[in-house]
C-alpha cells in the first residue's frame, strides 16, 4: 500500500512538475523488493506499470507513447529493482538457513561419535569393571571364612584388570584408527539426512592398506563428502574405489554446481596433505553445472612401510 500511495503521489507531482519526478519510483521499487511475499511484490510492480501508463496517457493523450521515450527504459529499470532486491534477499536469508543446517550437521556429526565411545565404553569396558567390583566384594567375604579361595579370587581379579587394561589400549586404537569401510557407511545416512543419494561401486581390495593409509583415506572421504554437503547443491554422490597400476584410487564425484576451487578454505589442500604424507597425490576436477571429481591417490607398495 505504501509503494502505491507513493506511485499515486509521484503521478500527481509529475503531471504538474514534470516527467523526472517518476525517476523517484527507484525508492518505492527498492522498497517492494522486501515485501515478504511474492504476491505484494506483483502488486507493486503493476502499480509501476499503472504510474507510467497513465502518466503518458493523461501527458500526450496516448496511455503507450512512452514506448519510444527514454521513460520505457526507466520503467523496465523500475520492475528489475524489485526483482533483484528480493532475489539477493532471499539468497541470503537461504545462505543463514545453510549455515545453521551446516552447524547442525557438524553436532550430529560429534554427538553419533559420542554415543558410539559411550556405547564402546558401556559394552566392553564396564562389563569388566562391573565383574571386578562383583569379584573384589566376594573377595573381602572370603578374606577370613576360605583364604584359599580368596586367594583364587585375587587371581582372577588380577587377570581380570589386564583384560581390561587391554581393553582400554584396543579403545583408544580404534579412536585413533579409521575404518574406511564405516566411514563410507556413516557418509551415506548423513548425505541421506541432507536429500543426496550415494552410490558405492565395486570397492576393490583394500588388504594392501595399512591403518595409517586406510584412516588418511577414510578423512578425506569425510572432507569431501562435508564439500558436497555444503556447497555443491547436488542430489547425487558416487564413490568409485579402484586400482590403478601401483595406486589404491578412490573417487568421490558428485553431479552438483561444480564450484569447488582449491585454497578457498574447503578442505583440498588438507586432502592433498594426507595423500602427499603416503606418498600419493590427490587431484580434482570441477565442471560448473555437472560436478565435481576429487580423486585421491595411495601407492600400493609404500603401504606395507607406512605405520
Amino acid at each position: 500500500m505504501a509503494s502505491l500511495v507513493g506511485f499515486s503521489l509521484l503521478l500527481a507531482f509529475g503531471i504538474y512538475s514534470g516527467n523526472w519526478v517518476i525517476l523517484y519510483g527507484f525508492v518505492f521499487a527498492d522498497l517492494l523488493g522486501r515485501a515478504h511475499r511474492m504476491a505484494i511484490m506483483i502488486a507493486g510492480m503493476a502499480g509501476i506499470i499503472a504510474m507510467f501508463v497513465l502518466f503518458s496517457w493523461i501527458d500526450t493523450g496516448n496511455p503507450f507513447a512512452f514506448f519510444s521515450t527514454l521513460e520505457l527504459l526507466f520503467m523496465v529499470t523500475q520492475l528489475a529493482v524489485p526483482v533483484v532486491v528480493y532475489t539477493r534477499r532471499k539468497a541470503n536469508i537461504l545462505k543463514e538457513k545453510l549455515a545453521v543446517a551446516n552447524a547442525q550437521l557438524e553436532r550430529y556429526i560429534q554427538e553419533e561419535e559420542r554415543n558410539r565411545i559411550a556405547r564402546d565404553l558401556h559394552d566392553t569396558l564396564g562389563q569388566t569393571l562391573t565383574m571386578i567390583k562383583l569379584k573384589s566384594e566376594l573377595t573381602m567375604r572370603l578374606m577370613e571364612k576360605n583364604p584359599e579361595k580368596a586367594k583364587h579370587e585375587l587371581h582372577d581379579i588380577l587377570n581380570t584388570s589386564r583384560y581390561a587394561l587391554k581393553q582400554v589400549r584396543e579403545l583408544v586404537t580404534d579412536m585413533k584408527f579409521i575404518s574406511l569401510k564405516k566411514e563410507v557407511e556413516l557418509s551415506k545416512d548423513i548425505l541421506k539426512n541432507a536429500g543426496i543419494e550415494l552410490v558405492v561401486k565395486d570397492e576393490g581390495d583394500m588388504f594392501t592398506l595399512s591403518n595409517v593409509a586406510e584412516t588418511m583415506l577414510a578423512l578425506s572421504v569425510r572432507e569431501a563428502i562435508t564439500n558436497i554437503i555444503k556447497h555443491s547443491a547436488a542430489d547425487q554422490c558416487t564413490i568409485t574405489p579402484y586400482i590403478e597400476t601401483e595406486y589404491y584410487c578412490i573417487q568421490v564425484s558428485d553431479n552438483g554446481l561444480g564450484n569447488l576451487r582449491q585454497g578457498e578454505g574447503n578442505g583440498l589442500q588438507t586432502m592433498k596433505e594426507r595423500m602427499t604424507m603416503l606418498q600419493g597425490d590427490m587431484y580434482m576436477t570441477a565442471s560448473p553445472g555437472h560436478g565435481t571429481v576429487i580423486t585421491l591417490k595411495v601407492p600400493l607398495i609404500s603401504n606395507g612401510r607406512v605405520q
